[in-house]
């Protein structure tokens, strides 16, 4: 049976680990990082969960993977956004408000962008979600948010966008589930139309269901 311990670390702890083992190996900038595997029997954490962590650091150019090759470690000296943001965190336990409003900020700017230009609105990719709704009965959270963000083509919102998830703990990581399916297809539909008013306002519903989880989840 699997330690209840993995299931617990975060991706803060998974960062800080990470780092310990960079610095104690002496891994310098383009040095090889453990594989998944063993990294997850090292820091004795799920590998799903240290997937997670590496691709975040991945998106925020902390470290590049190599197909057939694995993982390697990138210049942290040009990449500072994980540091501002973890001494922020840490000089401010109960910050996670702020987080989840400087995530929202994003989410909302985002769908602002999409629904005020047509271009943005008639891609493709609205109709394949509300297919996969129709075909599957759920999408996963985050491929809604992120879809809208990367429609925007704005690489560093997208950056703080997954690290805010990271820190907010909102299970974005979850498939969207029969009550708020509703909720979605409405948010992509006046979204296609452009109507920004009812978009946010659907995305606003929507966000407070699932952010409402992350409350659960605490008791």
């Amino acid at each position: 049976m699997q330690n209840s311990k993995p299931t617990s670390k975060m991706f803060l702890d998974i960062v800080g680990e990470l780092r310990s083992i960079i610095r104690e190996e002496g891994i310098e900038t383009g040095g090889k990082l453990p594989s998944e595997r063993e990294l997850a029997e090292r820091l004795q954490a799920g590998r799903s969960t240290i997937r997670e962590a590496l691709r975040s650091l991945e998106l925020l150019g902390l470290i590049e993977t190599r197909r057939g090759e694995g993982t390697f470690l990138a210049d942290f000296r040009k990449h500072q956004l994980v540091e501002v943001l973890a001494a922020f965190i840490m000089q401010h336990p109960d910050s996670v408000s702020d987080v989840q409003e400087t995530r929202s900020i994003h989410e909302k700017a985002a769908i602002i962008t999409v629904c005020q230009d047509t271009e943005l609105r008639r891609l493709p990719v609205w109709d394949s979600l509300l297919a996969k709704i129709d075909v599957d009965g759920e999408i996963l959270r985050e491929d809604l948010v992120r879809e809208m963000i990367v429609a925007t083509g704005n690489r560093l919102s997208l950056k703080i966008w997954f690290l805010l998830k990271q820190y907010s703990k909102v299970p974005f990581e979850e498939m969207t589930k029969s009550d708020e399916n509703e909720i979605v297809k409405r948010l992509l539909n006046y979204l296609s139309e452009g109507d920004v008013i009812s978009t946010l306002a659907a995305y606003s519903e929507w966000i407070e269901l699932v952010e409402s989880e992350r409350g659960e989840r605490r008791k």
